[in-house]
């Protein structure tokens, strides 16, 4: 969920319902893991940041947003049924690591959106956990293939990458949350909705977990980024830049804070996502994560579920 360029992360939204395999990346065996270690430390890393932001979320905004999550077959999924973005805060992840993937639990899932009144839902696996019958599956409950996100992983011990930066950056407070959630929304294209605000505000005031960094432009916050430490990989989850600042320097000041930091909390990987670059297009913040020793290990798919599907 890195973001360094003037456009959001583009949406989970539906394509056609066939879609081909998602090519094998090539490289990520110098990392010297297995393919199930690597999927392991990967999804697990995401999950939890997911489901330690979505329930860090203040009791109001989580009345106000229908807000719920579910811990299930080795996963986690979060639910905001009345998502200020029409779909991108729900979402299913984190399976294939610990229990495979099957029909019953793609079924179980379609139904808890359904049920909530959600309006989408993003089920997010790896393709090595994707089942021999996944196309049945995705006929059968309505799901179709949408973007593709790459997965990278870095190991603690990569040498840490200099930056330069004119920006002050540092550690958010407490006293930072509210501006922080903004301009975290803000660099992202996220509406201020107050009740989203709020959930980035508790992650960036100090919540389990995560650790909240800023970039000033003298007394104004222009940049914004988090970290979650919750096992062997930390994860890298969000960095975005205000328009205006962009260029700047924050993105990589940013990456080396959080590649500090992960390290001082003891942990051996470090995990981060962000979209692909197909058909041309050019993704920044993939870059600036593999110049900071990210490798990507695979593409992964996002599969659509909506209503009326």
């Amino acid at each position: 969920m890195e973001q360094t360029t003037d456009s959001p992360s583009p949406p989970a939204e539906a394509a056609e319902p066939a879609e081909p395999p998602v090519p094998p990346v090539p490289g990520w065996e110098s990392l010297g893991l297995d393919r199930a270690a690597a999927l392991a430390l990967a999804e697990t890393a995401e999950a939890e940041f997911m489901i330690a932001l979505h329930d860090g979320a203040p009791a109001e905004a989580k009345a106000a947003l229908g807000m719920r999550s579910e811990r299930l077959a080795g996963g986690v999924a979060v639910v905001t049924a009345n998502d200020p973005t029409g779909g991108y805060w729900n979402k299913a992840l984190g399976f294939g690591v610990t229990e495979p993937v099957t029909d019953s639990l793609v079924a179980h899932l379609v139904d808890l959106y359904a049920s909530a009144g959600a309006p989408a839902l993003c089920l997010q696996v790896a393709p090595a956990a994707l089942p021999a019958d996944w196309d049945d599956i995705c006929v059968r409950h309505g799901i179709v293939g949408g973007s593709v996100w790459a997965k990278l992983l870095r190991p603690a011990a990569a040498p840490t990458t200099p930056s330069t930066t004119d920006l002050r950056v540092g550690t958010i407070g407490p006293e930072d949350a509210e501006t922080y959630a903004r301009v975290f929304a803000g660099g992202f294209g996220m509406p201020p909705e107050p009740h989203l605000l709020s959930m980035f505000a508790a992650a960036g005031g100090g919540g389990p977990g995560f650790t909240a960094y800023g970039a000033w432009d003298g007394a104004e916050l222009v940049a914004a980024a988090n970290l979650h430490v919750a096992g062997p990989a930390a994860a890298f989850c969000g960095a975005a830049t205000l328009p205006e600042a962009r260029g700047r320097g924050a993105q990589s000041a940013f990456m080396k804070l959080r590649v500090e930091a992960a390290r001082a909390a003891g942990c051996t990987w470090m995990s981060a996502e962000t979209w692909q670059e197909l058909e041309g297009a050019h993704n920044p913040s993939l870059h600036n994560m593999l110049r900071s020793g990210f490798v990507e290990v695979y593409d992964r798919r996002n599969w659509v579920w909506r209503p009326g599907a």
